[in-house]
């Protein structure tokens, strides 16, 4: 990060929720900066203000929640109990038609995600976002099955499917990591994570082009690749394991391999449809596969 960079940060650090709701965003895509975080919120914003303004709300709650039940304050202040509840309250706000029930759960969503969030830390397994999943799996398929709440119909074309190239692809991967469409969003995410690691923005958006080839040579549809979907799974996998050691490269690429034989795999089986798709499971399966092969080789080595 560079001394301006560095500045800015230590400006918003001097109002401490603001940071830590702007750091809770960054967390998204595992980037403890409140600079990430005011970028990824203006991608959204461009996608629609509920977007944005669903994912304020759903951070607060889950901020507000865990300092209500005493969380660790250093955690709080690194947004750890903020990108799930945000993921929740985008998520909600993209799949359901706008109405009192929906923002109260963006508000409850975003408060169970931090709950579920402090069990996973407490017991030192890595979750990433799996707490947003498993939240709006269920809340998806509540609000539908049992509350009637209407779905958006929003068809590939409708996410503004037009003038893509190679490029576009990748960066479009970004975009997808919460739930943009746009390629001015994507163009956004992607800086955010670059300005906060160089590696990772980097490794992630070879890993955004690793995951179009992927789904193009199974046979993926092509509207679906080129509008970045088969991309941020890879994406946060490959985040994950990026460093600027030249070994992350082996460990990158087995977790985007993992990752996208995940991911192809349950969208074929569709088996996850009535719970609302695949969300990020991919990314957190595979990266629980990479760690475990990881494990297992150093046991051997010893």
């Amino acid at each position: 990060m560079n001394n301006e960079n560095y500045n800015i940060n230590k400006t918003i650090q001097k109002l401490p929720l603001i940071d830590t709701i702007l750091k809770g965003v960054g967390q998204i895509m595992l980037q403890e900066n409140s600079i990430t975080g005011i970028l990824f919120l203006t991608g959204l914003f461009i996608g629609s203000w509920k977007y944005g303004v669903a994912a304020i709300l759903a951070t607060i709650a889950g901020t507000l929640i865990a300092k209500l039940l005493k969380y660790d304050e250093t955690e709080i202040r690194a947004g750890l109990y903020g990108f799930s509840a945000a993921l929740v309250g985008v998520a909600l706000t993209f799949f359901f038609h706008s109405d009192f029930l929906v923002w109260l759960f963006v508000l409850i969503g975003g408060g169970i995600a931090s709950i579920v969030q402090h069990y996973f830390i407490q017991r030192n397994i890595k979750a990433y976002t799996f707490p947003f999943i498993l939240v709006t799996w269920i809340l998806y398929y509540s609000l539908q099955k049992f509350a009637g709440v209407p779905i958006n119909n929003l068809s590939v074309n409708e996410l503004n499917n037009s003038n893509f190239n190679f490029l576009f692809k990748g960066l479009k991967g970004f975009g997808q990591v919460i739930f943009q469409g746009d390629l001015i969003s994507g163009v956004l995410f992607f800086v955010g994570v670059l300005i906060s690691s160089i590696a990772s923005g980097l490794y992630g958006l070879a890993a955004s082009f690793i995951g179009a080839l992927i789904a193009q040579l199974t046979n993926q549809p092509i509207e679906n690749v080129n509008l970045g979907l088969f991309g941020f799974n890879a994406i946060l996998s490959a985040i994950v394991f990026s460093t600027e050691k030249k070994s992350a490269i082996i460990w990158v690429l087995v977790s985007v391999l993992f990752t996208m034989l995940i991911h192809i795999g349950l969208v074929e089986s569709e088996i996850l449809n009535i719970f609302g798709g695949v969300l990020t499971f991919p990314f957190v399966a595979g990266t629980w596969l990479t760690l475990l092969t990881k494990s297992l080789l150093r046991s051997n080595e010893k």
